[in-house]
């Protein structure tokens, strides 16, 4: 099974877990990418993962999130094709990274899209038939798989 991890999900395990809803999400997050180690599962990431992760301002949290996401078993480079998707998912209304993270990861043909941003997530599933994978929370992930 091919998966995508949004920024929002790499970071998570970095958040302050006094939160039951961080903690919860980042155990999630720290298993999946376990499995993902343990090659159960193909962790496809993409070029706007990286970039993204490069403008955190926090330096030892960049680092961090940077280490993790080298460990992706395949990066997806931006493409016109991705960068035209990106652009007409914008008009629906998706912020231009979460665009851009959703037009690469069709493009590698993922089957799940995880992120831990509520409001990504409710756009993507308003706006589901454009989509052949399910953008998703790790944690309802998880329980689902």
């Amino acid at each position: 099974m091919k998966i995508y991890l949004d920024t929002c999900c790499l970071n998570r395990p970095f958040d302050d877990q006094n939160q039951p809803r961080i903690r919860l999400e980042s155990e999630a997050v720290t298993l999946i990418l376990e499995k993902t180690h343990q090659r159960e599962w193909e962790w496809v990431g993409s070029e706007i993962l990286f970039y993204e992760l490069e403008q955190i301002s926090d330096v030892e949290r960049k680092e961090r999130t940077v280490l993790l996401a080298r460990q992706c078993h395949r990066v997806i480079e931006t493409t016109g094709q991705i960068l035209d998707r990106a652009e007409e998912l914008e008009t629906s209304g998706f912020d231009s990274y979460d665009a851009l993270h959703l037009a690469s990861a069709e493009q590698a043909k993922v089957e799940v899209f995880l992120t831990t941003d509520d409001h990504l997530q409710k756009l993507a599933n308003r706006e589901k038939k454009r989509f052949l994978f399910a953008v998703i929370n790790p944690v309802q992930w998880l329980e689902e798989v």
